[in-house]
């Protein structure tokens, strides 16, 4: 009996085996199958108390807190900045900590500073102008790092510490213990660049009218990040990869002369001493504006200010309560206006500093931008928690807690172009949004820069696209083609710490930017990607997320395995290249093909012995089809089959098709990516299919699909809107030689 049903279910498996697609292996000669699809838990943490498997903090998940109390004078004829601040530590962990570690930004530009030797040199022309000639070769190094007087604990005995060029140590005389805090204070001062000149995320402009506007950051000594993953954060600041930083308090009195305006991060405790009551009052009208900014000081009221300078000194006083960093921007230059911001009706200022040299760009765009911005960026995230955001001109790019400096400069005429137009809302947009990432959504920009760089200009760019549907990103997946199919000897995956990738701005801005508008609008949808990428927000407001945090949560709160999408995105230099193969067209036949028979006979079976069974598929010669060829209906075999079902099951059944297509797609790049398909027949309607990335799962070199329709097919195009980078378009369609459809998807290529 046993040995009967083995053989019974041989016959079965023989049998559906005829009939079956079975995978075919198209693996090139010496190639090793990277299994695309294989698990991330070779390249991820392993999760623990601290961090979930879901991508959550974990139940013992700790982060420390530091507060300062600063008082800050700006030396404007000397353009020197004095500081006296006092730190109190509190050591949240659960270890016991021998020091604590301060960033001191400013060393890069010391006089003995390393950055400078870290620099390739070469002479790139045989002639140089005569200022940069002298810039290069005659200047002496400016002298920019911080000059510490003292540290001292707040009994004010000396403390042990060690410079190590941009990182301080503070020797504890005794470990800090869990749950302790430290109390300690520095007192220092620095000459303040020229940040036109000398370049910076810091600095003054100096304009010809004798004035100066100071934007000022990374100006006092701070605390480095102590976590869970790695201790200290404390990688030396060459220049380029940004911050790690703890929240804490701040509590900043900022003395500057008397005729300054001036904004920064946090709350202005005494406007009644630095503002006058007009000014004042504005601000109150301004509090009750959502539509159009109100003007604080007026162009009129900045021109005349420019013309005296003050020898008198004003104190303004600001509190911010958990914030990362502290910024501040201050001149007699700056005109100032504001309006209100409805986030989920909490009223937040969005408020903008500028010269008159920024108009009329400024006036027209800039506090509109930043309102448009919180409102969006709170869409896809959380309530903006902050009570305003603050845009200051500046001929740079740079984000602070509730406060960034921006570029965008008309022609002295007051003309510009659309491109510094949409250049000026494209960094107000991005500086503004960087609120979220890392100021609130606090990664370590030092480590992983895509983590903030990357997320914020994903969601910049459908703020930009809502400011202006038809805004010119320069962040979607067809944005970054040049880019991955380059040389790649110049190219690093975007896993790579920030100081050691080639060409930093594809690579941390644009290309995961580009991928997670790729993840939303084709491979997850908005509805999924959006639920998913708030619940990551959500989870690590004010909080250090991991790139493990991320890849974890954006797969748990959407049900879909990415893994795939992480490792070849993210972990790899590998680009996309999809194409139509080939294509054959079919049609039925009651007569045994060439192909049949060879199949049959793979299997020992003589078709002879199964007469008028089977409906044969034979291939169109140069897609002919012969005029004798027969359609389903007229098999006998097939009519008694269908006229054996009760009408239930015939209510089921379609229109059998007239024509049959197999469709063979190749993939010569090393990325995995959905298969987006538009399909269009003889009398000219189109049809879209898309196949998600799986399809590739068993074979990642060529898979093949059947197409069944009652109306001939006359062109199969692949991504024809642009929507994975695909690197090579030239083989995306069928047939090569349409002209209409293939000229129509390379337009699409160039626009």
């Amino acid at each position: 009996m046993r040995i009967l049903k083995y053989c019974f279910l041989s016959v079965i498996f023989i049998s559906t085996s005829l009939f079956a697609q079975e995978p075919t292996s198209t693996k090139p000669q010496g190639h090793t199958d990277q299994n695309k699809f294989r698990q991330m838990k070779d390249l991820l943490a392993t999760p623990n108390e601290t961090r979930t498997a879901s991508g959550a903090p974990g139940y013992k998940y700790t982060q420390q807190q530091v507060d300062y109390v600063m008082d800050i004078r700006l030396d404007e004829n000397t353009s020197q900045i004095f500081g006296d601040e006092k730190i109190t530590y509190h050591n949240n962990s659960k270890d016991h900590l021998q020091y604590l570690w301060i960033q001191l930004d400013q060393n890069m530009r010391a006089k003995d500073s390393k950055t400078p030797d870290v620099k390739e040199e070469s002479f790139k022309t045989p002639f140089n102008s005569a200022q940069s000639f002298t810039k290069n070769n005659l200047q002496e190094r400016f002298d920019g790092g911080f000059n510490i007087e003292h540290v001292k604990n707040d009994n004010g005995s000396d403390l042990s510490y060690t410079i190590n060029q941009t990182m301080m140590r503070i020797n504890l005389a005794k470990p800090l213990a869990p749950g302790d805090t430290f109390k300690f204070e520095i007192k220092w001062w620095y000459n303040v660049n020229n940040h036109v000149t000398q370049g910076g995320r810091s600095g003054y402009e100096a304009f010809p009218d004798g004035n100066n506007t100071y934007v000022i950051a990374q100006f006092f000594p701070r605390l480095c990040v102590y976590n869970n993953v790695e201790g200290w954060q404390n990688m030396q600041f060459w220049g380029r990869s940004e911050f790690a930083l703890e929240f804490g308090n701040y509590d900043v009195k900022l003395t500057v002369p008397a005729d300054h305006k001036m904004e920064a991060t946090g709350e202005l405790q005494n406007p009644k001493d630095v503002l006058t009551k007009e000014q004042i009052k504005r601000f109150e009208l301004a509090k009750k504006s959502f539509k159009d900014p109100v003007f604080i000081v007026t162009q009129e009221e900045a021109e005349a200010a420019e013309k005296q300078r003050s020898t008198k000194l004003k104190t303004w006083h600001f509190k911010a309560d958990k914030v990362r960093d502290f910024a501040f921007a201050t001149s007699r230059k700056f005109l100032w206006d504001a309006m209100a911001v409805d986030i989920n009706g909490r009223s937040v200022m969005a408020i903008s500093l500028y010269s008159k040299e920024g108009n009329p760009l400024w006036e027209e765009h800039s506090t509109r931008v930043v309102a448009n911005t919180l409102e969006e960026y709170s869409k896809l995230t959380f309530d903006y928690p902050y009570s305003k955001a603050v845009s200051v001109h500046a001929e740079m790019g740079m984000e602070y807690p509730m406060i960034c400096f921006n570029y965008g400069r008309p022609n002295e005429d007051g003309t510009y172009s659309e491109r510094l137009k949409r250049g000026m809302i494209g960094v107000i947009t991005h500086e503004v949004g960087h609120n979220f990432f890392p100021m609130i959504v606090n990664s370590d920009e030092r480590q992983w820069t895509w983590m903030d760089e990357g997320l914020n200009s994903f969601v910049e760019t459908l703020a930009e696209l809502d400011y202006d549907p038809n805004y010119i990103t320069g962040n979607l997946p067809k944005d970054i083609v040049p880019y991955m199919g380059g040389d790649q000897s110049n190219i690093s995956p975007i896993m790579s710490q920030g100081d050691y990738v080639h060409q930093f701005g594809p690579n941390a801005y644009t290309k995961p930017a580009a991928g997670l508008y790729m993840l939303r609008q084709t491979i997850m949808g908005p509805e999924l990607f959006d639920y998913a990428f708030r619940t990551y927000s959500q989870r690590w407001m004010f909080k250090h997320p991991t790139p493990a945090d991320f890849f974890r949560s954006m797969e748990d709160a959407s049900a879909m395995d990415l893994d795939w999408f992480w490792r070849g995105w993210f972990y790899t230099t590998d680009y996309t290249d999809i194409g139509v193969k080939d294509v054959k067209q079919y049609y039925l036949t009651d007569k045994p093909t060439e192909s049949a028979k060879e199949r049959a006979k793979r299997f020992k079976m003589d078709l002879a012995d199964y007469p008028g069974r089977f409906i044969y598929y034979a291939e169109a010669v140069n897609g002919v089809i012969p005029q004798d060829a027969k359609s389903a209906s007229d098999f006998a075999e097939l009519n008694t089959y269908l006229e054996s079902l009760s009408p239930e099951e015939k209510a089921k059944l379609k229109e059998a098709p007239k024509h049959f297509y197999e469709v063979t797609f190749e993939k010569p790049g090393g990325l995995v990516m959905p298969i987006i398909l538009e399909i269009t027949y003889e009398d000219g309607t189109i049809e879209r299919k898309k196949y998600p990335a799986e399809i590739w799962r068993y074979n990642e070199f060529e898979v093949k699909k059947v197409f069944k329709t009652n109306k001939a097919i006359t062109s199969f195009v692949i991504d024809p809107d642009l929507e994975t980078a695909d690197v090579d378009t030239s083989n995306n369609a069928w047939p090569k030689d349409d002209a209409t459809a293939f000229s129509k998807f390379k337009e699409k290529v160039k626009g």
